[in-house]
């Protein structure tokens, strides 16, 4: 099965996040609502979406690291169907995530940092009910001119989807990018600034979109 394709919306304004949205929608399986747009707009932003597009899934990138309980309830009460949380959390907080999320049949992620992974640690969120897990070339690597995926990138998709994960890829992914995963389980790829920042995010959202049919066919 190809993956869904998830548009990352780190805009700092909800009129920045709404133009390239409104022109790549139809190609588009999942709306972030970034870390960024969440901080600068608030829960308003998540409120706006939801109203706006019924229809698709939304994921409030709130990277949950304490409070978890609070957190989740207030993004799942303002309308996302997922929630993220950072590697780093502890366990705790993971649990009160995914009890909360079960409330609103709602899912968790944990976003995975280079220096985080630990195949024991995931697989007790597993346990706990985290659905799906980000494998992420960062921010950082890429301002370091890393713009490679690793072995031990590919590695660690494997053996997250072995777990039993949705495992999601991201980290400035285009659609160049995409055919090093042939084969393997992505359940989700999430393009941000090649949708966004694009002059046609129309045309960036279906390219993208006929990338993932042709790698997952």
């Amino acid at each position: 099965m190809a993956p869904k394709l998830q548009i990352a919306l780190d805009t700092f304004d909800l009129p920045g996040a709404l133009g390239p949205l409104q022109k790549a929608a139809p190609h588009v399986d999942i709306v972030e609502c970034g870390t960024i747009l969440v901080l600068c707009e608030g829960y308003r932003a998540v409120r706006a979406i939801r109203a706006l597009f019924p229809d698709k899934q939304i994921l409030a990138d709130v990277r949950i690291a304490e409070a978890g309980s609070t957190i989740a309830r207030l993004a799942f009460e303002a309308g996302a169907d997922l929630v993220s949380c950072v590697a780093g959390a502890s366990l705790a907080t993971i649990e009160q995530v995914c009890k909360v999320a079960a409330e609103f049949n709602g899912e968790v992620q944990v976003e995975l940092a280079d220096e985080w992974y630990d195949a024991d640690r995931a697989r007790a969120w597993r346990a706990a009910g985290v659905q799906h897990v980000i494998v992420k070339r960062s921010r950082d690597r890429e301002a370091a001119g890393d713009l490679s995926w690793r072995p031990e990138d590919m590695d660690c998709v494997d053996e997250l989807a072995a777990m039993g994960f949705t495992v999601t890829v991201t980290g400035g992914v285009s659609a160049a990018d995409l055919p090093a995963f042939a084969g393997r389980r992505v359940g989700i790829v999430i393009a941000g600034r090649a949708i966004v920042a694009a002059d046609d995010p129309a045309a960036a959202a279906a390219e993208l979109r006929t990338t993932v049919e042709e790698v997952w066919p």
